[in-house]
């Protein structure tokens, strides 16, 4: 052992070498398992968990051939930051050295997969090192109903506001991102200040207690208007769901802090402006740009938040969503600079060491006048944008950031938001898709890294099965499988796909041919991403795929016959498949009746696989759920597929007047009906209706998919009443057409 050096809890240490084996745990042989000696110093909470993990693994296993002794190190001098090497000493006793404390949590996690899927000859010695250094997730919050969040009037939000002041919520939670080698966790919120920090100068602005929905009950009256905002708060269906002191809300947050240091995650807050939320009109505080208390207020609510929170990493802002002024023109950077840019350098004033970041969202602003405005920032300064706008599961390599990083001053970096509005039901799981998405994101000379996670819906506890755990399921554990593909391809994304099959197996013992399970859920999930990147809505509010919808309620077929197709998709549209087809012009992309026929090829092998898994779900209630989810996302594709041919014979009718066209189309969209029923039927039987608070926004009703049926329904009567000349343009709308803003 080589001598230390400085302090092992801050890992200041000038050794080369430090082998962790203060402590000496042995675990004995119970019921046949696994026999594992741990040498590793627990004082260390990463090591402390990786032997944990190791313990519990080995407790999985029955009739070991033989023990093992694992030897944790750290060579701090030797490998970077996250880093880790494995080796094998001799027969039965490996080293796992990391380069820091969280590489080493890392190895040990590999340790304890490897035992528990029972392939540690098969564990890859050598060196493990990120390919995308920062993994985050991405969390809209709510922490009370005058502290919202985006998209606050959904059922998820309001039911997960207790959620957010469970201490075992965020260590389940934390657990799950440390597993998957998730290591940034981004808490969004509008206007967080008074729930989280007591600033002095406005002691009545901190909040007490925690106010939430009255048991039982869902306020979907709750007015999340922006325009209304700046109004005098009112609340109705309330009731406070917990007693806790801002004091008490302060040390609740140090502790998730603390917790999420020892997985390896950091944490930070990221807000919209201007929002003044919880105010309730005190101190003359008010939404306008030119208000001086306003800028005093945020700026001393910036400065005690840094400070009040010595483990927060940074935070993230927003020029825009609800940022004005009615005393005419209205600078939003230097705003900004002047709340959150001065009240993070007056925190920093009597802590000049600490590297506090800052995270500038591409939104609504540009990249001169924000560098103009933050010249002085004392820190690491970042972008942010998103990367496939709010469409993650479209194609696995965007474009929409590619003029940005052209024009991005030499060192500049940005961060890429990457939004999941697409499936918030399902389980999701295709290996390839991931590992080239995460392949193809630009290199860390420009990309600092990225966080995934939605708008339109809380990843919290759940509460739509109609089949609940107690407590509620976490939507993590849930979408596990989707989650670890995530985190451990964004790691690592040369892991093969024996690797997720291996764990697909040990997690369902009874299938006895997991590959089936493995393809079942790789061809189901191929559904949305080919639908997406045909019928194209940038934005949350332009396109939720599991439902047909937008904010503004149904998409139609003649929406079908009109919409566009994604941007650098190789996809065309029906418009542009149409003229290209009276013009006798090559295709030069996938056109609609191929799109069609590929969802068709997936909905027909995912149906073949679930037909073939059904018989061995026995009592597992996770087996018959997954296989229900892949059968949901079977019938969706068919119904778009139909959709998509009828859209296609509609628009040759509207071409040529020949009524054969018109009734292909009616048989087409009556084929779509049935489909739909069956996903609704499928859908609901596992699942309860839910309002999510980003599509239609006009109607308080929860989203209810056999309800919709009719919607459906009405298309079939469009076709048949379906004019020559329907379609009045023949151009070929483009994405700048839209009026797409980063």
């Amino acid at each position: 052992m080589v001598e230390t050096r400085g302090r092992v809890h801050g890992w200041a240490l000038s050794t080369a070498v430090v082998l962790c084996s203060l402590g000496l745990l042995s675990v004995a042989s119970v019921d046949g398992a696994m026999p594992v000696t741990l040498r590793g110093n627990q004082e260390i909470p990463q090591v402390a968990f990786a032997c944990a993990e190791i313990r519990k693994a080995a407790e999985s296993v029955k009739d070991a051939p033989q023990s093992l002794a694992v030897e944790f190190a750290i060579d701090s001098a030797g490998l970077k930051a996250q880093r880790y090497r494995i080796e094998r000493m001799e027969t039965g006793k490996l080293r796992v050295t990391g380069g820091d404390a969280n590489g080493v949590m890392y190895g040990g996690l590999d340790v304890a997969e490897a035992i528990r899927l029972g392939t540690l000859a098969e564990l890859r010695a050598g060196e493990h090192r990120p390919h995308i250094e920062f993994r985050g997730i991405k969390f809209n919050i709510t922490p009370d109903r005058r502290t919202p969040s985006y998209s606050d009037n959904s059922d998820s939000a309001q039911s997960n506001i207790p959620e957010m002041w469970s201490l075992d919520f965020w260590r389940e939670l934390l657990d799950e991102m440390a597993r998957d080698r998730f290591n940034v966790l981004t808490l969004w919120n509008l206007h967080p200040f008074p729930s989280i920090v007591n600033v002095p100068e406005y002691p009545d602005v901190a909040l007490n207690d925690v106010w939430g929905q009255k048991a039982g009950q869902i306020d979907r009256d709750f007015d999340m208007n922006s325009n209304a905002m700046a109004k005098p708060f009112a609340l109705g269906n309330v009731a406070i769901v917990k007693k806790m002191t801002i004091d008490d809300k302060i040390r609740f947050w140090r502790e998730v802090m603390q917790y999420a240091k020892e997985r390896g995650v950091a944490v930070y807050w990221f807000t919209w402006n201007t929002y003044v939320w919880g105010t309730e009109g005190k101190y003359g505080l008010t939404e306008d740009g030119h208000n001086a208390q306003t800028i005093a207020y945020f700026r001393a609510s910036v400065r005690e938040t840094v400070r009040t929170y010595p483990l927060l990493a940074g935070i993230g802002i927003t020029a825009g969503e609800n940022m004005n002024s009615s005393q005419g023109s209205f600078d939003r950077e230097a705003w900004l600079w002047q709340t959150y840019g001065e009240g993070i350098r007056d925190a920093l004033k009597d802590q000049p060491e600490r590297k506090f970041r800052l995270i500038h969202r591409f939104h609504q602003t540009g990249q001169n006048d924000v560098l103009n405005a933050f010249k002085e920032y004392p820190g690491p300064f970042d972008f942010s944008f998103k990367y496939s706008v709010a469409h993650m599961y479209s194609i696995p390599k965007p474009t929409f950031v590619q003029p940005l990083l052209a024009q991005m001053t030499r060192g500049a970096r940005t961060w890429l938001t990457v939004r999941n509005d697409d499936i918030f039901t399902f389980r999701w799981g295709n290996p390839e898709y991931a590992r080239q998405y995460v392949s193809n994101m630009p290199g860390p000379d420009k990309v600092v890294g990225f966080y995934m996670g939605p708008d339109g819906y809380c990843w919290g506890r759940e509460f739509i099965d109609r089949e609940p755990e107690t407590p509620r399921q976490l939507v993590m554990k849930k979408q596990w499988y989707s989650f670890m593909l995530w985190g451990r391809l964004s790691y690592e994304p040369t892991l093969p796909d024996s690797l997720f099959e291996r764990t697909l197996a040990v997690r369902f013992p009874q299938v006895p041919a997991p590959a089936k399970l493995y393809e079942a859920l790789a061809q189901a999930s191929q559904v949305v991403p080919e639908i997406t990147r045909f019928f194209w809505g940038d934005l949350d509010m332009r396109w939720f795929p599991e439902a047909c919808t937008r904010s503004s309620g149904f998409y139609t077929v003649k929406d079908f016959v009109e919409g566009t197709s994604m941007p650098d998709a190789g996809v065309l549209n029906i418009r542009q498949w149409r003229t290209r087809l009276a013009k006798g012009a090559p295709m030069e992309g996938m056109t609609p009746l191929q799109v069609a026929e590929s969802l068709t090829a997936h909905a027909d092998k995912t149906l073949e696989y679930v037909a073939e898994l059904r018989p061995f779900q026995g009592d597992s209630k996770e087996l018959r759920m997954t296989l229900g989810d892949c059968e949901a996302f079977a019938h969706l594709g068919n119904y778009y597929a139909e959709k998509i041919l009828s859209a296609a014979d509609l628009a040759l009718f509207d071409q040529s007047g020949q009524a054969e066209q018109r009734a292909s189309a009616v048989r087409h969209l009556q084929s779509a009906l049935e489909h739909w029923k069956k996903y609704a039927a499928v859908t609901t039987g596992q699942y309860k209706p839910q309002k999510l608070g980003r599509v239609n926004i006009g109607n308080q009703a929860p989203l209810d998919l056999n309800a919709q049926t009719a919607k459906v329904e009405q298309d079939i009567a469009i076709a048949k009443s379906w004019s020559q000349g329907t379609v009045t343009s023949a151009g070929e709308e483009t994405h700048a057409e839209r009026g797409f803003q980063p």
